[in-house]
């Protein structure tokens, strides 16, 4: 998949809890997968919906030597098409040649990118709800659950797009288990964050599961 969020070389390796040495078999991936783009949120000027999408398409205007160039959104109840700012007023020579002509091809990958930035939208004054853009796939294998077991499991989290995410709500879709049950795990240790179980994340992470997978892991 064409982006800038695409995923980075699975790499070896790298023991890194209280000095253990482990193998490749002991590490696994994770994929925040897209499956579609985030709605943009802003009322629409000809009804009460609030929520558009991207129509694929930008806007640019010419006057003189400024430039204007916009985002086209549609509103996902009525139709009406709507245009979101990516420059105002800009001078044709303070914008890249090339970056214009992606937006008079009505670049896909560039629509995405903007669609999916969160400070693109606090620019233009909208809110992104990022429901049903994601699925979260593992090459997760099966463990049998081994207290005793004195090499972690290392999990590599990549995201295919900037979704934020809480990261508990991914322990509980990788590893199968209740918001309760992946608590008690961090609170314990025997799972090992870099961040918060309640903070929301969007860029690549790993965390460490200690003592083998918890009981919860599918086969």
């Amino acid at each position: 998949m064409e982006s800038g969020y695409l995923m980075n070389e699975f790499r070896g390796f790298h023991p890194p809890v209280d000095g253990a040495e482990s193998g490749p078999d002991r590490k696994v991936l994770w994929v925040v997968r897209e499956i579609g783009l985030p709605a943009l949120v802003k009322d629409c000027v000809s009804c009460r919906s609030t929520r558009h999408r991207p129509t694929g398409k930008f806007r640019v205007n010419a006057n003189g030597k400024l430039l204007d160039v916009w985002l086209l959104v549609g509103c996902e109840s009525c139709g009406r098409t709507s245009k979101i700012p990516v420059h105002e007023r800009v001078h044709v020579n303070a914008l890249d040649h090339d970056r214009l002509v992606l937006f008079e091809n009505n670049d896909p990958a560039t629509v995405r990118d903007l669609t999916t930035d969160p400070a693109a939208a606090g620019r233009a004054g909208y809110r992104l709800d990022w429901r049903g853009t994601w699925v979260l796939d593992t090459d997760l294998p099966f463990h049998e659950p081994d207290h005793g077991e004195p090499v972690p499991l290392e999990v590599v989290v990549r995201f295919e797009l900037p979704a934020p995410v809480r990261v508990e709500k991914l322990l509980m879709a990788g590893f199968g288990l209740s918001r309760s049950a992946v608590r008690g795990l961090v609170g314990s240790g025997r799972i090992r964050l870099p961040v918060a179980v309640d903070a929301k994340v969007r860029e690549d992470f790993t965390l460490f599961v200690v003592g083998g997978l918890p009981g919860a892991a599918r086969p």
